[in-house]
């Protein structure tokens, strides 16, 4: 029986620090029927040149050029959104130029799709390199166990319990193309959230999966692209809600900040039980970091990644509603 065609469709903008690692990683897919679409997003460094030079007359590999960003798009899903024109496959797999793959990541993906699920995506391992980095990119994988029921999200449709991540989502093709694609999200700056609940509302199942065996992440690399990426997510992810955004931040403050200066006092004054919320919130960092591959070690700066993803938190709020903008790759979205 012939295997299905998938395709695996990458955006790349600005992306010339990545295209040879990526490529060589791609190259050792062990998956058989593939195509590899890759659009050069307006680039203005050698991304295209080198992407020339590292598919070498690779004939599964095709190269396209982006077209002009239209009004009310955000430039990543126009990317998207061209790549699907392109591509042939039963199976749409995007993923982003800063991702490394495991060679047996397609067979892994296709094998847990059941017959009404419409996407597979998961939060992938992150090496860590910048200051800021090491405090709140394993915050992603620390907010979405701490609050997402993973069980609700991966066996009921209930669109609300739904989380994605862009860097790696594998959709069936009907399922893609029944809610419109990335138009439908096309004024979203986090859109892999914006289409996982459309895909549970046109009547699939999405499943979150725990690939970070699979796919490793080269994200946010500096402190400042840390900044940006964050302050570009977090006020659009919580629904530019400055209720729920105050709200998160008392749960945040008594649950995992207030209790390192209680432990504190509590080692001074030799009251050893005031240090029990300290190593019972460390407890649940230490336990979502060595699921998801991370350092070990990470947890011992809870407190301190809480209060600086707070204060993105705070920050983002203020882009959003004063009207600042959020930068991304050269680009300032409202």
């Amino acid at each position: 029986m012939p295997s299905s065609k998938v395709s695996v469709l990458i955006p790349l903008r600005n992306e010339q620090r990545n295209v040879g690692p990526l490529l060589a990683s791609l190259k050792k897919l062990t998956y058989e029927n593939l195509e590899f679409i890759l659009l050069d997003d307006g680039s203005v460094d050698n991304t295209k040149e080198l992407l020339v030079k590292e598919i070498n007359g690779d004939r599964r590999f095709t190269i396209i050029e982006g077209k002009p960003l239209p009004a009310k798009w955000i430039g990543k899903v126009h990317a998207c959104h061209q790549l699907s024109k392109e591509a042939n496959g039963e199976y749409f797999l995007f993923l982003d130029a800063d991702v490394r793959v495991h060679p047996d990541t397609v067979q892994r993906s296709l094998h847990a799709f059941s017959k009404n699920t419409g996407l597979i995506s998961g939060f992938p391992q992150y090496p860590l390199r910048s200051f800021l980095g090491h405090l709140l990119v394993p915050m992603q994988h620390f907010v979405i166990y701490l609050h997402l029921p993973v069980v609700l999200a991966n066996h009921t449709r209930w669109a609300a319990t739904t989380a994605a991540h862009g860097a790696y989502m594998m959709f069936r093709r009907d399922a893609y193309e029944r809610i419109g694609g990335h138009e439908i999200v096309k004024h979203s700056l986090v859109e892999d959230v914006h289409i996982t609940r459309e895909i549970k509302r046109h009547g699939f199942y999405v499943k979150l999966v725990n690939n970070t065996n699979t796919i490793i992440c080269h994200m946010y690399e500096t402190n400042k692209e840390v900044w940006d990426g964050f302050s570009k997510n977090l006020f659009p992810g919580l629904g530019r809600n400055p209720f729920l955004v105050f709200a998160l931040i008392i749960f945040y403050l008594l649950m995992f900040i207030f209790p390192l200066p209680l432990a504190i006092y509590g080692a001074i004054t030799g009251n050893l039980l005031l240090m029990t919320p300290l190593f019972f919130t460390m407890s649940i960092k230490l336990s979502i970091d060595l699921m998801t591959r991370q350092k070990w070690w990470l947890f011992i700066l809870t407190p301190f990644s809480v209060i600086f993803m707070l204060m993105l938190m705070v920050y983002s709020m203020y882009l959003g509603l004063f009207r600042r903008g959020f930068t991304w790759k050269g680009r300032t979205y409202q």
